[in-house]
């Protein structure tokens, strides 16, 4: 019997879910029949449609709690309640700790960890007050889970967001589910920077156990997956999203002679 995984009626927000990963997890969320509110600092280029429905969007700078709480009393203004937080927007680019200092790195930190405790304490006055609470859904990296040189910053962000996660999941139990997805590499339409023509892209998805790099509706599925009943018993919980993962360098590194 086929299992399809509904959610009409329920209300998500999803941040920095106009490109990239964040617009996958989107359009997911819409082809499940969720209401979808994006958000980002800046409205972008053109929207998020899937299944002949469109996300709406709302302009916020994450790192402003004043304006992070306005946003989420708008949300439950115009829709109700609010169902589904997707921890998403974050990002860096490539720097060594040697290089920028203290302050460029500390703003990395901010972006991808303080930003989404922010924004999942606004989140949880709404959802602990509503009937049936509430799910959030950390997006993490395998960068926080091994070194991340070069990405060091973020690496550890993500690690302390896994981490943050776990405990909101014991604070707010029974009311607010707090579950943590973390994906390896995605293709994304920033891919070329990072991994160069379609033929580097391949070349980086053969180092991946399962042949290719996620694609944004992998990371979205698993999003859907864990904001539905399906998952009730699941708080607390880190999700692979990573194809099997990395293999191990010895592997191919050493000799053996049979």
């Amino acid at each position: 019997m086929a299992v399809t995984i509904d959610l009409s009626g329920s209300v998500a927000v999803v941040t920095g879910g106009t490109r990239g990963v964040g617009a996958g997890i989107t359009r997911a969320l819409l082809e499940a029949g969720a209401e979808v509110v994006t958000c980002a600092r800046r409205r972008p280029g053109q929207g998020v449609e899937a299944a002949g429905r469109a996300a709406r969007f709302l302009p916020v700078d994450l790192r402003e709690p004043d304006a992070v709480g306005a946003f989420f009393d708008r949300v439950r203004g115009d829709h109700g309640r609010l169902d589904l937080l997707v921890n998403n927007a974050g990002g860096t680019g490539f720097r060594m700790l040697d290089d920028g200092g203290a302050a460029c790195h500390a703003r990395v930190v901010e972006l991808n960890l303080v930003a989404p405790l922010t924004a999942s304490l606004a989140a949880y006055e709404v959802m602990r007050h509503q009937r049936g609470g509430g799910s959030i859904v950390m997006i993490g990296s395998v960068s926080g889970t091994r070194p991340s040189p070069g990405s060091a910053a973020y690496g550890a962000a993500k690690a302390g967001l896994d981490s943050l996660a776990r405990s909101m999941a014991v604070e707010w139990a029974p009311r607010v589910r707090v579950n943590t997805v973390v994906p390896g590499m995605v293709r994304t339409e920033l891919s070329h920077l990072h991994y160069g023509d379609e033929e580097g892209i391949a070349a980086v998805g053969r180092t991946v156990p399962l042949g290719r790099l996620a694609d944004p509706t992998d990371i979205g599925d698993a999003c859907v997956f864990l904001a539905s009943d399906r998952a009730a018993y699941i708080s607390g919980a880190s999700l692979h999203v990573h194809g099997g993962g990395e293999r191990p360098a010895f592997l191919d590194a050493a000799t053996v002679n049979n």
